[in-house]
Parts: structure tokens; sequence; C-alpha cells
């Protein structure tokens, strides 16, 4: 059997960074100006409003279109690591959902669940945990 290397907190960390950057940057020059061309308010007041969820569907889909097709974003690119299914199966589409969608949700909401990648042996993130996956180093 292949010896895995678990990407840690910080490698992780600047993946997700670079993937805030990437998706930042698309809504700038894409969704912005999309929105200001409609007439539409680019104010976020609350949660509901039109370019709080253009934005966050921007967020969910990079994140879970990328996972699914590629098995990472473009920050796990960049950084050499890779989501993977403990399992050892392909990422199905509902294990990335719930990943991405619930478990970052969850993850989010809850900010020390993702410190806890630091001290778990698999270096998965409380989303990792529901998901049954972790992020790996590629070879």
């Amino acid at each position: 059997m292949e010896s895995v290397r678990f990407a840690g907190f910080w490698m992780r960390f600047w993946a997700y960074l670079l993937d805030l950057l990437v998706i930042g940057s698309f809504n700038r020059l894409i969704i912005y100006p999309v929105f200001r061309a409609l007439d539409l308010s680019i104010v976020e007041q609350n949660m509901f409003t039109p370019i709080a969820i253009a934005t966050a569907l921007t967020f969910y889909l990079y994140f879970v279109l990328m996972t699914k097709f590629l098995g990472q974003t473009l920050g796990k690119m960049v950084f050499g690591i890779k989501v993977v299914n403990l399992k050892g199966e392909t990422l199905s589409w509902g294990t990335i959902l719930f990943r991405e969608w619930i478990g970052r949700f969850i993850s989010s909401t809850i900010l020390i669940t993702y410190i806890i990648v630091a001290f778990l042996p698999k270096k998965q993130g409380l989303h990792d945990l529901f998901a049954d996956t972790s992020v790996v180093h590629e070879r």
C-alpha cells in the first residue's frame, strides 16, 4: 500500500486563501459589472439580497464543480494538494455536495472547527469528517 501524505492546516489554509482570491476576482470582474449593467444594487444589506445570493452561488459552485471534476480547486492545484475519498472511491456528487455545501457551511459557522485539521491524524476538517474525505499531497 502506498503511503499518503495528508495536507496539514497551513497548506490547506494558503490554498483556501488563493481560492478566495480567485472567487473574489471573478465576482468583481464578472458578477458586479453584470449587476451594474442591469441596474441592480451591489450593496449587501442582508444575506438574501440578489448580490449576496449571486456571490454565494459563485463561491459554492466553484468549490463543488472544481472538486467534483478535478478533485481540486485552483488553490489546491498551486499547492499540489487534492481532495480524496478515504475509502479510495471516486468522489460522488453526494460526497462533494455534502463536503462543500453542508460541511463547509457548518465549519464556517463554527470557525474553531477548521483548526482541528492541525490536530487530527488524517488532517481532516469537520467537513472532511462528515464526508469521509481528506486532502493529500499529490505525487
